[in-house]
């Protein structure tokens, strides 16, 4: 399985804003931490906002922050908004595409190993990504500090 970058930013999107929370978080900072195009962050953060993950705060001093607990924020819910398809098989898509299809135990394996996959990040909430706090807030902090330096 391959999770795209949408899905990749959308989860550092969320650990660094759940990190910050109650506080704003600008996509400025997320960018610098990330070393991530603002451009690209600002289509994750609006898909983000309209599925219900962020609230977004317009102005001189605004910025997003969590729109939910991040204990209430399900990572395989997020994996499973944010990733367009998750069939590995071309086939999984498409009737007709296997002559087989009927009798394909291939099939059947994949969608099961798939199943597994997610189920994994189902065990998952924003809140567990963020537990160790002040070790992922230093190292963002290092991080970008260093990023600005070059």
């Amino acid at each position: 399985m391959r999770l795209t970058l949408h899905t990749d930013f959308a989860l550092r999107v969320l650990i660094q804003v759940g990190l910050n929370d109650p506080r704003l978080t600008t996509i400025n900072d997320i960018a610098k931490s990330f070393g991530i195009s603002k451009n690209h962050l600002m289509k994750v953060v609006n898909d983000l906002g309209q599925k219900g993950y962020l609230d977004t705060v317009r102005g001189r001093n605004g910025g997003i922050r969590l729109m939910r607990k991040a204990r209430d924020i399900n990572i395989g819910k997020v994996v499973r908004d944010t990733e367009d398809t998750l069939e590995v098989l071309g086939c999984l898509g498409r009737k007709g595409y296997c002559r087989i299809e009927k009798a394909c135990v291939l099939r059947g394996v994949v969608e099961e190993a798939t199943a597994a996959f997610l189920n994994v990040f189902d065990d998952y909430t924003l809140a567990d990504l963020i537990k160790p706090h002040k070790a992922l807030s230093s190292l963002l902090f290092r991080e970008a500090a260093s990023v600005r330096a070059r």
